[in-house]
């Protein structure tokens, strides 16, 4: 998802700015929450004018989903390969690597998701989730019980539950092990 407003992809400065001003809000938002950070300071972390950072990208939220976009996009791919029939007792490896991600960048994915975090970074991720459920629950057989309700109800529903378990567990400083997290998340899935 780029947000550039009239600078051209293809122009190899505007991607190094792009990718500074990603860099300065990712290693920012490490450091303190997002409600505390301004634009004025990403783009003096960057390296680059206040204007600058505007012609990229309308606001800091926009700012903050678009360096979020990559790790958005590889939970959304293990979210997608979870077979939805694997035994109860063992949670897929899809979605232990899911987890294993969301664990390593556990600080950001909290600051993303908090009530003063981004709106914008948590539709993003709930939509992408769903989108990526929906193409994988129509591609194959889904478990036992739920042909009778639609694919966009499901991918939906299993978007929601991983996003709400994902903000609530980062919340909580990821007590838990991400193997524990994602055998607990399985069975709740998994019913």
């Amino acid at each position: 998802m780029s947000y550039s407003l009239g600078v051209t992809s293809s122009d190899p400065r505007a991607r190094r700015t792009r990718a500074r001003l990603r860099a300065a809000v990712l290693d920012l938002a490490a450091e303190r929450e997002l409600g505390d950070i301004t634009i004025a300071e990403v783009a003096k972390r960057a390296g680059v004018n206040r204007a600058t950072t505007y012609l990229h990208f309308p606001d800091l939220d926009a700012l903050v989903t678009d360096a979020m976009e990559e790790a958005v996009a590889q939970v959304a791919r293990a979210a997608a390969l979870c077979p939805l029939d694997a035994p109860r007792d063992e949670p897929p490896q899809p979605l232990r690597d899911l987890f294993d991600t969301v664990a390593a960048n556990a600080v950001l994915y909290r600051r993303m998701l908090s009530p003063h975090g981004s709106a914008r970074f948590a539709a993003t991720l709930r939509d992408r989730l769903a989108a990526e459920l929906r193409r994988s629950l129509e591609a194959r057989s889904r478990p036992r019980g739920t042909d009778d309700v639609p694919v966009d109800v499901h991918a939906a529903y299993l978007a929601g539950a991983l996003t709400g378990v994902i903000a609530t567990w980062t919340a909580a400083g990821a007590p838990a092990g991400a193997a524990d997290t994602a055998l607990a998340t399985w069975r709740l899935l998994r019913g």
